[in-house]
């Protein structure tokens, strides 16, 4: 599970990589140091994408009440 301090910590490499919350909640640390929020999950069988902002203008617990409140709609 993240915590703010790993996110604030987490520095900017070659390649983007993601750092993995729970419950399809990750964040994408590009290599131009910009990070993402994404919640992945499936709908109708197939797996979906969906963007939530960027950190840290959405900061974490924003992005969890986002994925809760996404989970709700899906299921």
């Amino acid at each position: 599970m993240l915590t703010d301090t790993a996110i604030r910590k987490a520095k900017p490499q070659e390649k983007q990589y993601k750092l993995y919350d729970e419950r399809g909640l990750h964040l994408l640390v590009r290599p131009n140091g910009s990070k993402l929020w994404h919640f992945k999950y499936r709908f109708d069988g197939k797996e979906k994408t969906l963007s939530i902002g960027v950190y840290p203008e959405v900061s974490l617990a924003e992005a969890r009440a986002t994925r809760d409140s996404a989970r709700l709609r899906t299921y």
